[in-house]
C-alpha cells in the first residue's frame, strides 16, 4: 500500500475514534474493510469509482451474506464521506451503488427454560465455573453486550442499591438494574476470583486463568460450550442472552422505552425488533388454536 494511503487509514481511524466516538471494535472493522479493499484492488482511494466498488463486492459475493455486504458498503460510504470532508474527493462513489435488500433480521431467542438449563448446568466445582455462571447471569440478568461484560468493573456493581453501571458503545454510560440471582452469582465469584496479574486489572471483574481480562472470544466459546452441555441446539452467542433478556421483558409487559434505556439503544426502532419476536410467539399460538385452522 502506498504511504499516502497508509496515512489516509491512520487519519481515518483517528477520525472514527475521536470525532465519531466509535467503539474500538467498529473502528477496527471499518479500517480493515477499507484496507482489504485498497490492498486487493491496488486502487488509489482518491480515484475509486462506483464500478470498482460494485466489482469488488461482486467478487466477494459468494462468501458474504447480504448483511455482510451491507456492512461493507457502510464502511465504504463512511470512508469516502470522510475523504470529502478532508477535501480529497468531491463525490462519494457509493452514492450510485444500491445496498442489498434484506428482510428484517430476527435474532435467535432462548426460552426462559433454556436460559435456566444453560445457567444451572454450569459446574461450579472450580473458580472458572463459578466465574462462568456469574458471566451468564450478568449477560442475561442485565442484557449486556459481550464487550460490556468484558469491561465490567467491580466498583461499578452496586449490590446494595441493586444496579450496575455499564460503559457501552461510544463510551456512553447507563444504569441497569440487576436481580438477586445475578448478584448472588457475582458475590460467589468475587470470593474465589484470582489475584490480578497486574494492579491495572484490580478493578476488572472477569479475569482469565492468567489474571488478565477475559476476552470476547473466551466468553463466546464458553457460551457455546455451556449451551451444548445443556442440550440447547440453537445457534447462539453471548448476544443471544441479551436478545432473550429483552424479549422476555417485553413478553412480560415491560415498556418499550424502559427496555431501550436498559439496552442502551440509540433508537427506539432498534428495540422494536423485540416486539416482532414477541408477535411471532403469539401468532404461532393463535394459529395453533384457531377455530378455523
Amino acid at each position: 500500500m502506498e504511504r499516502s494511503q497508509e496515512r489516509f487509514l491512520a487519519d481515518y481511524s483517528y477520525y472514527l475514534r475521536i470525532e465519531r466516538r466509535m467503539s474500538p471494535n467498529t473502528v477496527s472493522a471499518y479500517v480493515s474493510d477499507i484496507s482489504s479493499f485498497l490492498d486487493s484492488t491496488g486502487l488509489d482511494a482518491k480515484s475509486v469509482n462506483s464500478g470498482d466498488i460494485v466489482d469488488y463486492v461482486a467478487s466477494r459475493g459468494q462468501s458474504l451474506s447480504k448483511r455482510s455486504q451491507a456492512r461493507l458498503l457502510s464502511s465504504f460510504r463512511s470512508f469516502f464521506d470522510w475523504l470529502i470532508l478532508e477535501g480529497e474527493r468531491v463525490e462519494n462513489p457509493c452514492d450510485s451503488v444500491d445496498a442489498p435488500k434484506m428482510g428484517r433480521y430476527l435474532p435467535e431467542v432462548l426460552s426462559v427454560e433454556e436460559v435456566s438449563a444453560i445457567i444451572d448446568g454450569v459446574k461450579t466445582d472450580s473458580w472458572t465455573g463459578v466465574r462462568d455462571k456469574a458471566i451468564l447471569e450478568i449477560l442475561y440478568g442485565c442484557g449486556l453486550r459481550v464487550s460490556e461484560a468484558c469491561g465490567l468493573l467491580i466498583s461499578h456493581v452496586y449490590a446494595e442499591e441493586g444496579f450496575v453501571r455499564v460503559t457501552g458503545k461510544g463510551d456512553k454510560e447507563r444504569i441497569v438494574p440487576v436481580g438477586e440471582a445475578a448478584l448472588e452469582a457475582f458475590r460467589e465469584y468475587l470470593a474465589v476470583r484470582p489475584e490480578p496479574a497486574s494492579p491495572e486489572y484490580d478493578d476488572i471483574a472477569f479475569l482469565n486463568r492468567f489474571g488478565k481480562p477475559l476476552s470476547r472470544v473466551s466468553i463466546f466459546n464458553m457460551v457455546k460450550t455451556q449451551a451444548l452441555l445443556a442440550g440447547v441446539n440453537k445457534e447462539i452467542s453471548p448476544h443471544t442472552f441479551r436478545h432473550s433478556f429483552a424479549t422476555h421483558l417485553i413478553e412480560n409487559g415491560a415498556d418499550l422505552r424502559v427496555v431501550q434505556e436498559m439496552l442502551g439503544h440509540e433508537s427506539i426502532l432498534t428495540t422494536e425488533i423485540y416486539t416482532h419476536i414477541d408477535a411471532g410467539t403469539w401468532q404461532a399460538s393463535i394459529l395453533e388454536h384457531h377455530p378455523r385452522k
